[in-house]
């Protein structure tokens, strides 16, 4: 049995996956590392409870980073892949492209279909699309939802930092927080909307997939005429392809 680690570094957090050939075992998500890490030893720290049996000496790791700092800390790691937009059989791809996004949306892609539009809700909340040819359409970035909310703490005097509902919250609010989820989530789920709309006349049999941190949020919240998937894991599909490919 073949195993082997996706590392996805992210603005917030690191996200980690464990693989026993093409299967995923398991993921879960870690704070960014502080110290670099030992040329053959994985850090314990990195592993929750349950996964300590991970045998981590040597273990291979296929890294995708968009903070540098935190790439950084891994090039002493002998066993170490790192994944570049080079890597990727995209076309059309421009050079400051978001690993992260190539990678949801090239997993996508061989997960469920050619052209289709990845939703990504993370700190920030992106959008890319590709056709059926595997070309980069586009797409667009924004503030996350929660980097929203939390910039209006962070700026104002008297705002509070809210936590998301689970459902949608009244539209005409009578109070402040409520007054604050509204303003947030009916703008950014409008703006999704339109973005759907304009890409399903383009393209009408395109899939559609949310993921990222507050994908299960948006799903939520937005009322689409049309199935849309999620699926946590779009970068860790593109990564175990990546792989897949180098291995044939």
């Amino acid at each position: 049995m073949d195993h082997w680690l996706a590392l996805v570094i992210g603005n917030s957090r690191a996200h980690w996956a464990w693989f026993q050939d093409h299967t995923l075992v398991t993921a879960w998500n870690h704070i960014h590392l502080s110290a670099p890490v030992d040329k053959h030893q994985l850090p314990p720290e990195i592993f929750s409870p349950q996964l300590r049996a991970i045998p981590t000496y040597s273990l291979p790791i296929y890294l995708a980073s968009v903070v540098a700092t935190q790439t950084a800390l891994w090039q002493n790691y002998q066993h170490l892949r790192q994944i570049t937009l080079q890597d990727l059989p995209l076309h059309n791809i421009y050079p400051t492209l978001g690993i992260d996004r190539a990678l949801a949306v090239w997993g996508a892609g061989e997960t469920y279909g050619y052209p289709c539009l990845v939703i990504d809700g993370g700190t920030a909340l992106t959008m890319t699309g590709v056709d059926g040819k595997q070309t980069l359409i586009g797409g667009a970035i924004l503030p996350g939802i929660r980097t929203q909310l939390r910039s209006l703490n962070l700026s104002t005097a008297a705002l509070p930092e809210i936590t998301l509902p689970p459902t949608l919250p009244p539209r005409w609010a009578n109070n402040t927080p409520d007054a604050i989820a509204s303003g947030v989530i009916y703008t950014i789920i409008s703006g999704i909307q339109s973005f759907i709309d304009h890409w399903q006349e383009k393209y009408p049999n395109s899939s559609i997939i949310i993921t990222g941190g507050d994908g299960e949020f948006l799903s939520q919240y937005l009322r689409s005429e049309k199935p849309i998937a999620i699926d946590s894991n779009l970068i860790f599909w593109g990564i175990r392809q990546f792989r897949f490919l180098k291995q044939s």
